[in-house]
């Protein structure tokens, strides 16, 4: 283990670390970041593909900002098919003492469609088959029609770019944001990452994906919460956040048709274009219950 963290220290000592900013705009230096957290990002287990978005996505300085600490019950909302979180998140809960928990199809739902059932299945297959690097994961009920999450059970809870995806059902988003509140203990912290829109008017179904800062905190506050903090450690400057098929023509998806399957896809589309825009521009806040 000890080697392992050596490791880890080292490669993040010859990489400068995206500034982290509390609330009060100051910077935390490298002293400040957790080691077991440094392990779990540096981990082999996490793939190339996976490590190749640590550039955009920040994950040791967006956790650190967020106050990630040793030991926490933590819930990852709609983890999806790549899982990116949960390959941090897991590990982590698990040489921290904490638990670890995601939300999955909701199986109670009788409406529920066989692909989303088969989804939870592979899930849990895959991290349950390495109890000794993951722990053991509680997988949620939840969706649309879902009882409501436990009360007070989680010290932290992330959401990673899904409010959009909310916004197309109607009452969702308060349903979701009651519900997190609701979850979390007191002075729990909600950490949410998402595709940022320009300051304006806010598309109510959010059809490119982008979501201004400004609905996502009336949302969150309306449920009770308090922000504690922005950073702009995941901002992208590059991103024009007007592009052909919304934000899923940017990495890493570069849609290159309308609709979102790949037999869709127009083999001519110029990807380069936004290959060198990198992924969105995102908002990283911070909320306390």
């Amino acid at each position: 283990m000890r080697s392992i963290r050596n490791l880890a220290l080292a490669a993040l000592a010859l990489v400068p670390l995206a500034a982290v900013a509390d609330h009060h705009g100051k910077k935390a230096g490298a002293d400040a970041v957790d080691p077991v957290l440094a392990e779990v990002v540096a981990g082999d287990w996490r793939g190339d593909e996976a490590k190749a978005r640590d550039r955009y996505r920040h994950p040791v300085e967006s956790l650190t900002f967020w106050g990630l600490k040793p030991g926490m019950a933590i819930l990852e909302i709609q983890p999806g098919g790549a899982s990116w979180w949960t390959e941090i998140l897991a590990p982590y809960a698990k040489r921290t003492g904490g638990s670890f928990y995601v939300t999955g199809a909701d199986l109670d739902n009788p409406d529920l469609p066989a692909a989303a059932r088969k989804s939870r299945e592979e899930f849990e297959a895959r991290y349950g088959a390495k109890p000794d690097l993951y722990g053991k994961i509680g997988v949620v009920n939840w969706g649309a029609k879902s009882k409501p999450l436990p009360k007070e059970s989680y010290d932290f809870i992330l959401t990673a770019r899904s409010v959009h995806g909310w916004m197309r059902t109607p009452g969702m988003v308060e349903k979701t944001f009651k519900e997190f509140h609701d979850a979390l203990k007191p002075g729990g912290i909600l950490a949410v990452e998402q595709h940022r829109a320009n300051p304006g008017p806010q598309d109510p179904k959010a059809e490119s994906g982008y979501v201004t800062e400004a609905y996502v905190i009336e949302q969150a506050e309306k449920a009770g919460f308090k922000l504690a903090g922005k950073s702009e450690i995941n901002a992208n400057p590059k991103d024009t956040k007007d592009h052909p098929f919304g934000v899923w023509t940017l990495p890493p998806t570069l849609r290159s048709a309308a609709g979102s399957y790949d037999k869709n896809a127009d083999p001519n589309f110029d990807h380069s274009k936004y290959e060198a825009i990198g992924e969105s521009d995102r908002m990283t806040l911070k909320f306390v219950k």
